[in-house]
């Protein structure tokens, strides 16, 4: 699937964040449904999902492989230069994300 990349970034940069902020707050709605904390799980759960994320952000590792070894092989050093900033845009995601529900919690503030 040959995407253009603006496109491309912009997704794995929102596919990382939604997947972070719908796996954190669904996974609270089931600490509440069993008598857990939910705010505390929420928390907990935005930490675990993190890499998850960015692995679904990135859309599969046999593709980023691929481009790298076209890039290092083929001497298309533009290939490694877009999956390098596809990846900084799923990690920029995932850490908004985490962002916002460090606020929304606010699980760092001590008492």
């Amino acid at each position: 699937m040959n995407e253009a990349f603006v496109p491309a970034f912009l997704n794995s940069f929102f596919i990382s964040l939604g997947v972070l902020l719908g796996g954190s707050i669904i996974g609270g709605l089931a600490a509440f449904f069993t008598g857990q904390a939910p705010m505390t799980t929420v928390f907990r759960l935005s930490d675990s999902l993190r890499i998850w994320a960015i692995v679904a952000a990135i859309g599969g590792t046999f593709d980023m492989v691929y481009n790298f070894e076209r890039g290092i092989f083929h001497g298309e050093t533009k290939d490694i230069v877009k999956q390098v900033l596809l990846i900084l845009s799923a990690l920029g995601g995932a850490q908004t994300g985490a962002l916002i529900i460090n606020w929304f919690t606010q699980e760092h503030i001590s008492p």
